[in-house]
């Protein structure tokens, strides 16, 4: 579980140094990600924790993100890059990804850049 919170975080800290990825959102449902909330505000998981997830499946590692994206950039480019990144760190630990799923949520108008 450890080795795969560290992934987590460089995965997390890859994907938000992809020119073009403005955020990242925590991925899941609205009920999971507020009692992931609620479990932060109580103190039983911390706020730092990455934003990225990676799942140990049968068939390898499954890893999700949301990304915010800002408006100038091409939102293919932008994913296209931000997979090349995780793909990246995997093989620099000798892994391969079962699946990757990046998911836009937000585009980032002007006026909030």
């Amino acid at each position: 579980m450890a080795e795969q919170a560290g992934l987590a975080t460089e995965i997390d800290a890859a994907v938000r140094a992809t020119p073009g990825v403005s955020s990242i959102y925590r991925s899941g449902s609205l009920i999971s990600n507020l009692v992931g909330a609620g479990a932060a505000a109580l103190g039983v998981t911390g706020q730092d924790e990455p934003l990225v997830s990676v799942v140990d499946g049968d068939d390898g590692l499954r890893i999700e993100a949301s990304v915010g994206v800002d408006f100038a950039a091409s939102a293919l480019d932008t994913l296209t890059a931000a997979r090349a990144a995780i793909a990246a760190v995997l093989a620099d630990r000798g892994l391969r990804a079962a699946g990757i799923t990046l998911t836009i949520v937000y585009v980032h108008s002007r006026e909030a850049s």
